[in-house]
């Protein structure tokens, strides 16, 4: 038997596993009381790095500078207009009439630097008042910031792939330049086809337009395909692209070789192909497991004979009689894809090469359904080619914060918008007023701490200096493998 002191106070036992730190949870039930009192709440505390990256790469000056407004704005300058529709696409409010959702919240008033955000017709009025040259200058913004990141990031990459496709959506009013053309989801239903253009081992978009809803002509093929070199970043010594058949023109395959890029495109069937395509030569691939074909062909129209590769299988009983592929054609006994090329390795490369182009119909649809191009806004062109831009830009923001969140020593994985929201972005938060100031305040129990801290720290390293943008930051582009 253990007698303590008389005077000596017993200390007291340190707590054993669990029972140290135990805490009950607080009961939540249909009948727990509630109210409306509370103040400086988001739901929205990821958008800190999303203001420090912009801040840090001078996007209001570059608006200020380049994105010229002939309307007076009263209610909000030009550069809180763009910022505020910007940030609510990057959130996933893809109308104009979802703004009054997020028209009071703390981070975003306090970001946009307004009281409140105005009502819905006043950002229509603003939207209005773009034109058609404010396109042009969209185009020059987005190439503009593209650049800046990869100097701020450091990315270097002596070979970029570039994957060119078009989207069919569809629209359900009278906007102006909506066609009825090809619409395999909605026959007969009018749409536009805007045309873009995304960086394969990045998934950055780097170029692009809204266009109406007829099939892209040869020279607006070429037209696009100019802007797309005019976007490449700096250090890019080679450029790979890839096409499907909506783009086969002599007017694609002259751009792509006045530029030196190394190209596939998809053949599209013609009657003088299929002929060319019964007379060559077919051997084995094993890799492949088909007949495939190499050969010389001249298309009528062409200034001269260019590479095709060719590849055939066996037409199976029950497929005959199906619907003709977009992609592929049929004879009676062979399913063919042929593709034109100057690319100098063998008909399995080629072939392989192409397959990784199954990846820009993801980024389509991502821009399409998260980022909010889909999103007709109005009847008008020209604010629909104008918010096409807007809409690119918030997909592109996330691409960008991706890039400088990623970690040194993982593979990089492209993390969809969708994603992004669900752990970066969607973080509850308290906006605190302190000596004067603003801070906002996280929950312990958030995960991504030590993420966020590294993508602040990294976003915060950026600098100007002398006309570029360095960090402290080098993103690991060894990491960024072939697509």
């Amino acid at each position: 038997m253990v007698r303590r002191r008389k005077g000596k106070e017993r200390e007291s036992l340190a707590g054993q596993g669990e029972a140290q730190g135990a805490k009950r949870a607080t009961k939540i039930t249909g009948s727990t009381p509630y109210e409306f009192g509370a103040r400086g709440l988001t739901p929205y505390g990821g958008l800190l790095p999303v203001v420090r990256l912009l801040e840090r790469l001078e996007f209001r000056r570059l608006i200020e500078e380049r994105l010229t407004v002939k309307r007076e704005t009263i209610a909000m300058s030009v550069y809180e207009f763009v910022l505020a529709i910007v940030i609510a696409l990057y959130i996933g409010f893809d109308r104009l009439s979802h703004l009054r959702f997020i028209g009071k919240d703390a981070v975003i008033t306090g970001i946009v630097g307004v009281v409140a955000l105005p009502v819905q017709s006043t950002f229509w009025r603003f939207l209005n008042s773009l034109g058609i040259h404010n396109v042009r200058q969209w185009e020059q913004i987005h190439r503009e910031m593209l650049q800046r990141v990869w100097q701020a990031a450091r990315i270097r990459r002596h070979t970029i792939t570039i994957d060119t496709d078009t989207t069919v959506n569809t629209v359900y009013g009278k906007q102006v330049g909506a066609r009825k053309s090809y619409n395999p989801k909605n026959r007969g239903k009018r749409s536009y086809q805007p045309i873009l253009s995304f960086i394969a081992e990045t998934g950055e978009f780097i170029f692009g337009n809204q266009r109406n809803g007829d099939k892209p002509s040869g020279s607006e093929v070429a037209k696009h395909l100019e802007g797309v070199f005019a976007a490449i970043p700096p250090g890019v010594e080679r450029v790979r692209t890839r096409q499907d058949a909506g783009f086969y023109s002599w007017e694609a395959v002259a751009a792509n070789e006045e530029h030196g890029a190394l190209y596939i495109i998809v053949a599209q069937k013609t009657t003088a192909l299929q002929r060319k395509l019964e007379e060559v030569e077919w051997r084995w691939d094993r890799h492949l497991q088909a007949e495939v074909a190499d050969f010389r062909y001249e298309p009528q129209g062409w200034d001269g004979p260019r590479r095709f590769v060719a590849m055939r299988t066996p037409v199976k009983e029950e497929s005959k009689g199906g619907q003709e592929q977009y992609q592929l054609f049929e004879t009676e006994r062979y399913t063919y894809r042929a593709f034109v090329t100057n690319w100098k390795t063998s008909v399995a490369s080629v072939i392989d090469g192409y397959a990784g182009r199954a990846a820009a119909e993801n980024l389509i649809k991502e821009a399409n359904n998260d980022a909010g191009i889909a999103s007709v806004p109005g009847r008008n062109f020209i604010v629909n080619k104008n918010f096409f831009f807007l809409a690119m830009l918030a997909y592109n923001l996330n691409r960008w914060l991706m890039l400088f969140n990623h970690a040194a020593k993982e593979p990089y994985q492209r993390t969809t918008l969708a994603t992004a929201r669900m752990k970066y972005l969607f973080i509850a938060a308290k906006i605190v007023r302190h000596a004067g100031g603003g801070r906002i305040r996280y929950s312990r129990e958030y995960e991504e701490q030590g993420r966020f801290h590294t993508l602040m720290d990294r976003l915060r390293s950026i600098r100007s200096v002398a006309g570029r943008f360095v960090s402290g930051y080098r993103f690991p582009s060894e990491v960024l493998a072939p697509p």
